[in-house]
């Protein structure tokens, strides 16, 4: 994001690339065409300062040199002629020579490089170091140490301005980003390629080659690490391994290239190198010189010593003391405390955002330091802190979140319909066991005559009568009308509607689920019947009201139930069905929450311990037929007439409504009530209820 790319015209790469193999031969080139290259750069092209990025390890022998030798000392040496004729060629033969005397007191940087193996060679010289041995002594520097080298031909080294080493370092990743200004060696401290040619151009301007300064902050006795090295006017920032970061300008070819071929032949613009600063080195692959960069996987080593010899020259070498260190730790310890608080206390959606934020944050500051102050602050430990947290946190709401839903599911699951124990999933904290106040539906069926059918089947086909019986029937309760099934008593159960999770329609769920029972149990005595098993009546009751709901029960036993005077009196509904000869009674509280429903009202009671009475009422459907309709016309007036206590007009509806459905049972039981008062009648403001002693 922050390379300045384009294209820095100050320095100039000599290419030793494959068209100049092709054309010239396979390197290294024979020393007097060398010489020769180093001479029209500075008397041609008018170059300011020269490097290189190659060794030259090895004499060069390539003019038959030492054939001329070796005559001139055994078979030609008494030949006088020889001698003088030898006297005058050998100068033009002695390839180094020649190359020694282009260098000579020209602005000349030679390379070498430094070997870590422990069995490594030391081949040819390399320069005196830069700093003795013992400079850092009681410094905490953690230099770079090497075993060995490949230098220079002495006499190379003699002629040239001074050398550097082209060693740069490799991270754990295998990318190059540091190169070592100094590298220790035998306990002495030797300069960089890249340092070296600065110093050269600073001597170019000041006539002395400056010395290398090693910088320490005022005061920092304790702390001991080096931060800078100066060198002349310009101070380069250094890591606590004295190496400077690499300020890469760009992709490969951030510099001009030159094929060295070119030069050689004569075909380069004077323009095109005059007052530049030279780098020759190799991209031809063969040759090895190149390396994994953060801006590109095959990039040449010699522009990496390009880049940093711009960097240097322009004072953008990032520095990165070690104090950074500390300020990394507390940046770390502040967002982490602040992330790790705020993150549990935010739902996923703003706990993203929130750390998305504080990465973005995070990143802004780093790049503020990096462009302003010229720091590097590791950025990747912020990220990955925020990173880390927002996935712990995540995965333990994750696994929180499935361990809570999954004892949620077992706490509701025996109760609640599978599709309500997941929407109650969704938000647990909302549902709980813990008993509270809740207006509900409650429901009670039971099998009437039970003990009879039990003792007609046998206990095997007992047990699979009464298992398909509730099982039906708790179908209808829970997946059909959504409603919670309380418990089995016998072949009695208990269910009701309005909690765990709230209904406002539960009276009329519950009301839909007693007809839809009654409809199913007909279905089921077909399939008793096809089974020779006996067929069975049910009774159902239902009432609502305001209960206590939620775990309730014993030390040794709890369960998830409802209590209270509504589930009662729904009870004693289902006990009085029988007695009406009804398949399903309500109260007047469900009557009134279940408006839709067509009702025939059946009585008035006043049971036991109740100072009230209740109004009970069959739910005959969501709607009837004419015929219907008009047999409940006509019992309403009976029930009006016989609570005025006009049995003369009670006696007659009740005979016409005897015509009409002959099997009712309740018809049968109000002729019988009606002739009882007659006989005995009501005392005191009697207004028509039934009283009943049973619990």
């Amino acid at each position: 994001m922050t390379m300045p790319g384009g294209t820095d015209r100050r320095i100039v790469v000599l290419d030793i690339d494959e068209k100049s193999l092709q054309e010239v031969g396979r390197w290294p080139w024979p020393r007097d065409l060398m010489a020769q290259v180093v001479d029209k750069l500075f008397d041609k092209y008018q170059v300011g300062l020269l490097g290189f990025d190659v060794v030259f390890a090895e004499s060069d022998y390539s003019s038959g040199i030492r054939t001329l030798d070796r005559l001139a000392e055994t078979e030609l040496k008494q030949v006088g002629a020889f001698g003088s004729i030898y006297e005058k060629l050998r100068p033009r033969l002695d390839n180094d020579s020649l190359f020694a005397k282009a260098i000579r007191g020209k602005p000349v940087v030679l390379g070498y490089y430094l070997n870590s193996d422990k069995e490594a060679k030391r081949i040819a010289a390399i320069p005196q170091p830069v700093l003795p041995k013992g400079t850092f002594n009681n410094r905490n520097v953690t230099f770079t140490s090497w075993q060995g080298y490949g230098g220079n031909l002495p006499e190379f080294l003699k002629n040239a301005a001074t050398a550097g080493h082209f060693n740069s370092l490799t991270d754990p990743d295998g990318v190059v980003r540091r190169v070592p200004m100094l590298a220790e060696l035998d306990g002495a401290y030797y300069e960089s390629l890249s340092l070296a040619m600065i110093r050269t151009m600073i001597a170019q301007q000041t006539g002395r080659l400056p010395e290398v300064e090693p910088g320490f902050p005022e005061g920092a006795k304790g702390y001991g690490g080096m931060e800078w090295l100066s060198v002349g006017p310009l101070k380069i920032p250094v890591d606590e391994t004295a190496s400077a970061l690499v300020p890469y300008r760009g992709q490969r070819g951030s510099f001009a290239y030159i094929s060295l071929a070119d030069v050689a032949a004569d075909r380069v613009p004077v323009d095109a190198l005059k007052g530049k600063i030279a780098l020759i080195g190799a991209t031809a692959p063969g040759l090895l010189d190149l390396r994994a960069t953060p801006v590109g996987n095959v990039y040449p080593g010699v522009e990496i010593h390009a880049n940093l010899i711009a960097g240097i020259i322009d004072r953008e070498i990032k520095a990165r003391p070690a104090y950074v260190l500390g300020a990394e730790v507390a940046l770390v310890a502040i967002g982490g405390i602040f992330l790790a608080v705020l993150i549990p206390m935010l739902s996923a959606l703003w706990a993203t955002l929130a750390v998305l934020l504080g990465a973005a944050l995070a990143s802004a500051l780093n790049l503020v330091v990096w462009q302003q102050g010229g720091l590097v602050v590791p950025l990747a430990t912020s990220l990955l802190m925020g990173g880390a947290l927002y996935t712990v946190n995540m995965a333990y709401g994750y696994f929180f979140e499935s361990r809570s839903k999954r004892q949620f599911t077992e706490l509701f699951g025996q109760y609640v319909p599978p599709e309500l124990v997941d929407r109650m999933a969704e938000d647990p904290r909302r549902y709980n066991m813990e008993p509270r106040s809740a207006e509900l539906t409650i429901l009670f069926s039971d099998v009437r005559g039970f003990t009879s059918i039990s003792e007609a089947l046998s206990p095997d086909d007992l047990r699979e009568y009464i298992n398909e019986y509730l099982t039906t029937m708790s179908t209808i309760i829970r997946s059909g009308h959504r409603g919670t099934l309380d418990k089995y008593i016998g072949d009695a159960i208990m269910a009701f509607w309005g909690a765990p999770m709230d209904d406002p329609n539960h009276a009329r769920n519950g009301v839909a689920a007693a007809l839809d029972m009654q409809t199913e149990c007909n279905a089921l005595n077909e399939r008793f019947k096809a089974r020779g098993w006996p067929t069975l009546k049910i009774g159902v009751g239902v009432n609502s009201g305001l209960v206590r709901v939620g775990d309730m029960g014993s030390q040794v036993r709890r369960a998830y139930t409802a209590m209270g005077d509504p589930v009662n009196v729904a009870s004693r509904l289902e006990g009085r069905t029988k007695y009406y000869g009804v398949g399903i009674l309500v109260g007047e509280a469900t009557r009134q929450r279940a408006k839709d429903f067509v009702f025939r009202e059946i009585d008035r009671i006043k049971v036991k311990g109740k100072d009230e009475a209740v109004t009970i009422y069959e739910p005959l459907g969501l709607q009837v037929d004419s015929a219907m309709q008009e047999e409940l016309k006509l019992w309403n007036q009976t029930l009006r007439a016989y609570r005025a206590q006009n049995w003369d007009a009670a006696d007659v509806n009740l005979l016409n409504l005897q015509r009409l459905r002959p099997d009712c049972h309740l018809y049968k039981l109000y002729v019988e009530r009606v002739g009882e008062f007659r006989r005995t009648p009501p005392a005191g403001s009697w207004e028509g209820v039934t009283a009943f002693d049973e619990k």
